[in-house]
């Protein structure tokens, strides 16, 4: 039997999500918080997940979870529903909404989980490119909404993997222009201290993702979508029962309770990510771009493969982003700690020199 012929088309035509195996001493490739849960918590943290009965099953629905992170937000228990991180949330969504010949709109380059699980449920993706300022290409966006209205439009705020916040008089026309859903994922919040969760009760249409995987908890894949009641009672009915396991629950109740340490990490991050920004600003031939991430998108003068190869060669992983067309020479790289950046910049600073 040719198994291939069973499948569908747009999956046989897709690369799996490339997840990086190579061998690190520094790991700056995937927006990760480089620091640990503080010392002083470890042991509370421990107790907490070793109190955890694991032959039960966890709380269906993530109820009471919900209902602390709403209060935390402002909004009311019935706009929150959690998942098993930003992908869970993703898939949910695009279940729901997915109908023959319907599309799901994203600019391009970005989180790329959208377009792979978009096209794994049989939309059509419509990649409209971002502008030479890697802001949203607005005439462009409408233009796609007004021939071919996507059900869904996502858009990365700040955006991965340029770093930049979109424009947000730019989002707030196309949230009044989209007869469909429109997401801000706001992923990286922590670091650009930016929201739409002001905007809710503005936009009908406005779903907005956040996430634990950034601040400090990615091992615990836990994420969150917020939005309009009506559309969060439609989205638990495609929600798998149990679809956030209970280490993961307790985990999420453990930031809340201790919110103000995983924010004080951000804010050193920040700090970090400022001089990292400086350094690499002061190398010849490497051009970074403003950013309000945990990460710094980058250009270079000189040949990515072999810079990303030889720093590998170092034991340092960054991602190489390099493509022809707008992101042709480009590369990012997660903000470490000082010594991790220093390490790193030293090393970028050796190579490019050869």
């Amino acid at each position: 039997m040719d198994v291939r012929a069973l499948i569908r088309e747009e999956v046989l035509a897709q690369a799996a999500y490339p997840v990086v195996t190579t061998p690190y001493r520094i790991k700056l490739d995937a927006n990760e918080n480089p620091l640990a849960i503080p010392q002083e918590l470890r042991e509370r943290f421990a107790a907490l997940l070793d109190s955890v009965p694991l032959n039960r099953y966890p709380e269906a629905g993530s109820v009471t979870l919900a209902s602390r992170f709403a209060e935390r937000f402002g909004v009311g228990a019935d706009q929150v529903l959690m998942g098993n991180g930003s992908d869970d949330l993703i898939q949910i969504l695009c279940q729901a909404l997915a109908r023959p010949g319907a599309s799901v709109m994203i600019p391009v380059p970005t989180f790329v989980m959208y377009r792979i699980i978009a096209l794994n449920l049989g939309f059509r993706v419509a990649a409209v490119p971002l502008d030479k300022d890697f802001d949203l290409d607005l005439p462009a966006m409408q233009e796609q909404m007004a021939t071919h209205p996507p059900a869904l439009t996502f858009l990365a705020w700040p955006n991965n993997p340029t770093g930049n916040c979109f424009s947000r008089e730019r989002i707030d026309a196309i949230l009044k222009g989209a007869s469909g859903i429109v997401v801000v994922d706001e992923a990286y919040c922590h670091f650009a201290e930016k929201t739409f969760l002001t905007d809710l009760d503005r936009h009908e249409n406005l779903v907005i993702f956040r996430t634990l995987s950034k601040v400090g908890l990615a091992a615990m894949r836990i994420g969150l979508l917020i939005g309009p009641p009506a559309l969060i009672h439609e989205l638990h009915k495609v929600r798998l029962p149990y679809n956030l396991n209970a280490l993961s629950q307790a985990a999420a109740g453990f930031y809340l309770d201790e919110e103000a340490a995983f924010l004080k990490q951000a804010a050193e991050i920040r700090r970090w990510r400022g001089e990292l920004f400086l350094a690499l600003d002061a190398l010849p031939g490497i051009h970074p771009r403003p950013t309000e991430a945990n990460f710094i998108f980058f250009s270079c003068d000189f040949d990515p493969d072999r810079v990303y190869s030889q720093l590998v060669d170092r034991g340092i992983l960054i991602r190489n982003l390099s493509a022809p067309g707008m992101m042709k020479g480009y590369m990012r790289v997660t903000v470490g700690t000082r010594q991790e950046n220093q390490e790193f910049v030293e090393a970028l600073k050796d190579i490019i020199q050869k």
